[in-house]
C-alpha cells in the first residue's frame, strides 16, 4: 500500500499530535479493478479490528458508482489518542500488507465544524 497525504498543508502525522476529540478519519483508497474485492476483504478484517479497540465508535465504507474503484471509508473516534493507540498497534499495523499492491490510501483526520443555520458542531 502507498500513502498519499491529504492536505498538502499538513501530515497525518502532524495531526496524531493534536489533543482533540471526537475525531472523524476519512480515507480515501484507490484500486485496479481486479483488487477491488481484495481490497473489502482487508478492509473488513481491520474494521473488525478497529471495533475492539477502546474509543472506537464506528465506521462505514463507500464505493464510488459505476465501474468507480474509489473507496472511501469514515471511522468516528473519542479522541486523537484513542485513534492514535489503534493505528501504531503492531497487530493493526501487520495488517497492512494484507492490502492490494495497487492500493493507494489518503488518511487525514477531521473534526465537525458548526454553520449556523446548516450544521452542528
Amino acid at each position: 500500500m502507498r500513502l498519499v497525504e491529504m492536505d498538502e498543508n499538513t501530515t497525518l502525522q502532524e495531526q496524531l499530535k493534536e489533543d482533540v476529540g471526537p475525531v472523524i478519519l476519512i480515507n480515501q483508497f484507490n484500486v485496479k479493478p481486479e483488487e477491488a474485492d481484495q481490497l473489502l476483504k482487508a478492509w473488513a478484517t481491520d474494521a473488525a479490528f478497529m471495533k475492539q479497540q477502546a474509543g472506537f465508535i464506528s465506521t462505514q465504507i463507500h464505493r464510488g458508482i459505476g465501474k468507480s474503484c474509489v473507496f472511501l471509508n469514515y471511522a468516528i473516534w473519542e479522541s486523537v489518542e484513542s485513534f492514535k493507540r489503534a493505528f501504531s498497534n503492531p497487530e493493526f499495523q501487520s495488517r497492512l500488507a494484507d492490502y492490494p499492491s495497487s492500493t493507494v490510501a489518503s488518511p487525514h483526520l477531521f473534526r465537525k465544524v458548526a454553520v449556523p443555520g446548516i450544521c452542528v458542531e
